[in-house]
């Protein structure tokens, strides 16, 4: 099935000139969409610059040619792109949702983020989804008539409704947000929004493992029965015999994605059709995702994650790293706590004097936005011993 180049505008495409608008009313750009806008503003902050020196997978100095949150959402863009021209929707807003959705990531991935939720549990917790809304509304400080980025409507909604509709209890940031703006959260996110997020599983499924081949973590032939990816090992073999590992690291990556993104086009135009939805706010009412994978690729992709899972994130090399990467923000977030003078002096002057949630809340802000290598000088500093992770 071909999905190459621009399709028609689909009827339920988001569309920027029908946007609900920003919190704080800008005039509007002659030269670009208000997604366009969105999309621009994320790429040009300083959370997102910091992407470059947060984890993925792999700590940064464990090798050059890992993949980066930064690198990581580069190639959930692409992904995004390619799905969203494909079905016809708005492909500025899947961009500026794929850029977004790991601006709150604290440094050392998952680890870093169990931790920091760890430590903020009896103030709210800590969730890197409502975090990157808390970063596009609050954190970031360019602008001088407002906080945040200022983005449109249909940016924080994709944001927020990460993984579809939200019920109570809310994460702590996307409860305060609710409370200047309604965003829908009953509901499903728009089509585009809806893109971004299986994007992100597309990318992550096929880069986690060119990442985990490179890294020695298991091999070409423990692919061999895996649903999808051994599919695609068979028929590169039976095509280029004797193609060198490089290459067919490479060429499964390649064909995997295309595989991947061809069935999400195929079966979301099946959905559409059926529900022969008549514009976006017919996606957000619809019972279900809009969307998704055929039944068949799903059990295929969820059988990769479950690969992954087993074979690299839970990897006795990676676990130990890790596991060290998470002592090091759980000694950061005590030692600000207990010592908030210990904090640089901008932020210091954020946190002192406040009541004990409010500082746990700042800190946590903190510690968030920091880099991998950020972090473990900052434990450097205030601490006699920080672990080398490798």
């Amino acid at each position: 099935m071909a999905v190459a180049g621009a399709q028609p505008r689909a009827a339920h495409a988001a569309r920027a000139e029908e946007s609900r608008g920003r919190l704080v009313p800008e005039p509007e750009s002659p030269a670009r969409s208000a997604f366009r806008r969105d999309a621009d503003r994320i790429i040009h902050s300083s959370a997102f610059r910091r992407l470059a020196h947060k984890t993925q997978v792999f700590v940064y100095h464990e090798g050059d040619h890992f993949r980066t949150r930064l690198t990581h959402t580069l190639e959930v863009v692409q992904v995004a792109r390619s799905i969203a021209r494909a079905l016809g929707l708005d492909e500025d807003l899947a961009e500026a949702l794929a850029l977004a959705h790991d601006l709150g990531h604290p440094p050392f991935a998952h680890a870093g983020e169990r931790v920091l939720d760890a430590c903020m549990q009896a103030y709210g917790g800590f969730d890197h989804n409502a975090q990157s809304l808390r970063v596009v509304t609050r954190l970031e400080n360019r602008y001088p008539a407002f906080d945040g980025l200022n983005l449109s409507w249909e940016s924080h909604e994709g944001i927020v409704k990460h993984n579809g509709p939200l019920a109570a209890p809310l994460p702590h940031a996307i409860a305060a947000h609710a409370e200047r703006q309604d965003l829908w959260l009953w509901s499903w996110p728009s089509a585009e929004a809806q893109v971004a997020a299986i994007a992100d599983d597309i990318a992550y499924d096929v880069h986690d493992m060119d990442d985990g081949l490179r890294a020695g973590l298991f091999a070409l032939e423990d692919l061999a029965d895996l649903p999808l990816a051994g599919e695609v090992l068979a028929g590169i073999r039976a095509e280029w015999p004797g193609i060198g590992a490089s290459r067919t690291v490479h060429e499964i990556g390649r064909r995997l994605i295309t595989v991947l993104i061809e069935d999400v086009v195929a079966e979301s135009r099946r959905r559409a059709a059926a529900a022969g939805f008549a514009d976006s706010d017919a996606v957000r009412r619809h019972g279900s995702a809009a969307v998704g994978f055929s039944a068949e690729v799903a059990a295929g992709e969820a059988a990769i994650k479950a690969f992954l899972f087993r074979r690299m994130y839970r990897h006795d090399r990676v676990m130990r790293v890790m596991d060290e990467a998470g002592q090091v923000v759980r000694e950061l977030f005590a030692r600000y706590m207990a010592d908030p003078a210990a904090l640089p002096p901008e932020w210091r002057a954020t946190v002192e004097a406040q009541p004990e949630e409010r500082r746990a809340r700042r800190i946590a802000d903190f510690i968030a936005g920091q880099t991998d290598r950020y972090a473990l000088a900052e434990h450097a500093r205030l601490f006699d011993r920080t672990p080398d992770l490798r």
